[in-house]
């Protein structure tokens, strides 16, 4: 039987790919939150020092990705009627929603009780964050085995995932006003539950209309410690794990300074709200255009391709004058359509590695595949994190505040050249990837000989 008639590899509705596209815009209610708001959150709202914040989220996020494998673990050897995967969807939805309204409340504590209640309430969200989407990230590899038909869903969901950035970043300062009714700090605790209501309808719409239909091989023995040998050993996974790590720095630099940027470099915070969102109106036609893009170009040259186009737009942003808007809206704009593909074709690729590691060890550890990865880019996010904390408490960052002349030149470095040098890195790290068309069709055509 030929891998292109099984059932595994069957054309997919568009039902479905909207389906299990839609769970990511509600995932980005909450992640955008965090990337964009939570440290900016944290300092000038919450009422604790960057320093602290930032040494917080970073210990955080350590933990957190360490937790990421354990729940890949059990997603895998999870079995239901309804799948491996899916259940999460539904069975975490309102733990992580509780434990986000309880990160972004602020307790009437001293800074010590607040430091404490930020790190639990914080914890407590990503481990559930993690809970959802570990599961969410791996049924995209067995929905299909087709490789293009994941750069289709994948596409698709990076699509709804850049709209729901676009929506929190353009939505929620405004919500945090009206909300708030003067009160800043409820205004960002009822934003967020309204956020996490949203985000758990759409979970259930996904639960509702996927299917799992690649399983692992019947004898596959049950070994933890054997499927991380085998991610260690598989060499296209050990590439994506330092690439995810590497463009998360890139883009959560940027990502988390622009607040900053707005407020105390250019003076006009009230920009964010769309200064980020058109960054993320065109990555999402950038992901639009993957499944064309991959169709003549290969995955591996591809993201090369576009991350050195980001090294150089990055730079560019460095000789922006501080008046000059138009140009700073311009590169951001240039910047989200050639980063948009980027997250589509590393999830395809991660499912990818999967096939890889099946062929060549008869073993299939889908959700520990895509939990080791988002482990990276946890790490990527959180060593982000730790650089500005570091920067602003060494050049004297003061909230709230007229910035030192250092502070506002750290502002920019971290808005252009240094985020430029880790796009740039992630082209050398490409280098070593080595799954081409050719290479993937081979795997197909031998695990599907392999069925019986």
């Amino acid at each position: 039987m030929k891998r292109e008639t099984n059932a595994s590899n069957a054309p997919l509705s568009w039902r479905e790919k909207m389906s299990y596209g839609v769970a990511d815009m509600g995932f980005n209610f909450y992640w955008t939150n965090i990337a964009t708001f939570l440290l900016f959150f944290y300092t000038d709202v919450f009422g604790i020092s960057a320093g602290a914040a930032a040494s917080m989220l970073f210990m955080i996020k350590i933990v957190n990705a360490f937790t990421d494998p354990m729940i890949g673990a059990l997603a895998d050897r999870t079995t239901t009627r309804h799948g491996k995967f899916r259940p999460y969807l539904v069975w975490m939805a309102l733990p992580l929603a509780a434990a986000a309204v309880l990160t972004y409340t602020t307790p009437d504590l001293g800074h010590d009780g607040k430091l404490a209640w930020a790190y639990g309430t914080y914890l407590l969200m990503m481990v559930c964050y993690t809970g959802v989407n570990i599961p969410y990230n791996a049924l995209s590899g067995v929905m299909s085995g087709d490789p293009q038909e994941r750069s289709t869903i994948n596409g698709l969901r990076f699509i709804f995932a850049f709209a729901g950035s676009t929506l929190v970043t353009a939505a929620t300062p405004v919500m945090v006003k009206l909300l708030g009714a003067g009160d800043e700090q409820r205004g960002w605790q009822l934003a967020m539950l309204a956020w996490a209501l949203a985000a758990t309808a759409l979970f259930t719409v996904t639960f509702l209309n996927t299917r799992e239909r690649i399983a692992p091989p019947p004898a596959q023995n049950s070994n933890v410690a054997q499927d991380i040998k085998d991610l260690a050993r598989n060499r296209p996974w050990v590439v994506l794990f330092f690439l995810a790590l590497i463009i998360m720095v890139t883009i959560t630099l940027r990502t988390t300074t622009a607040a900053y940027y707005f407020k105390y470099h250019v003076g006009r915070p009230e920009l964010l709200a769309t200064f980020i969102p058109a960054y993320m109106m065109a990555a999402a036609a950038g992901a639009a255009l993957t499944p064309l893009m991959t169709r003549f170009v290969d995955k591996k040259k591809l993201l090369m391709i576009l991350m050195s186009a980001t090294a150089l737009l990055s730079s560019a942003f460095f000789f922006v004058p501080k008046d000059a808007v138009w140009l700073m809206y311009a590169l951001q704009v240039a910047m989200g359509f050639v980063l948009g593909p980027k997250s589509p074709l590393a999830f395809s690729m991660y499912a990818d590695t999967a096939d890889y590691n099946e062929w060549r060890t008869g073993r299939r550890a889908t959700a520990m595949t895509f939990a080791a990865a988002t482990f990276s880019q946890k790490l990527g996010t959180a060593l982000a994190v730790a650089v500005i904390g570091s920067l602003f408490t060494a050049l004297g960052y003061v909230p709230n505040a007229a910035q030192t002349p250092g502070s506002q030149a750290g502002i920019v470095w971290l808005m252009s050249v240094i985020p430029a040098f880790f796009a740039a890195l992630a082209v050398a790290v490409m280098f070593f990837y080595n799954l081409d068309k050719q290479t993937l069709a081979r795997i197909q055509s031998e695990l599907s000989a392999r069925k019986p």
